[in-house]
């Protein structure tokens, strides 16, 4: 059973970074596509970073310029480098692993999230 497991999370002040990895994806064969979601308390979650199969990167508006998803392969694991946090930036962080499932993109596996905290 596949098992994503987030890791890195923590307490910061604003303009400070952290680091966000996940872990567990090794044996989804057949992922197409990386991401990274986070959840603010009573706002939906949200896409804020991909990293498909052939590299290709992407980030919404909100965190472009200041975070850098990345994916080492021999390690199997996933990061986030957030630099240049803002209070805005707490939520909870999920990772996510598309795989390809009858032609599409859209098999989704989760991790457990893991809170970051950015105080002013």
């Amino acid at each position: 059973q596949v098992q994503l497991v987030e890791s890195g999370g923590g307490s910061v002040q604003a303009g400070g970074s952290l680091k966000l990895s996940c872990a567990g994806f090794e044996y989804i064969f057949s992922r197409c596509r990386m991401d990274w979601y986070r959840q603010a308390p009573g706002k939906e979650r949200e896409l804020i970073s991909s990293i498909s199969s052939d590299g290709t990167t992407s980030y919404a508006e909100s965190v472009k310029g200041r975070f850098t998803i990345s994916e080492d392969n021999a390690k199997n694991t996933l990061y986030l480098q957030m630099n240049s946090l803002k209070t805005e930036d707490t939520a909870v962080y999920y990772c996510a692993v598309a795989a390809w499932g009858l032609g599409v993109c859209d098999r989704n596996y989760w991790g457990q999230g893991t809170q970051v905290t950015v105080s002013s």
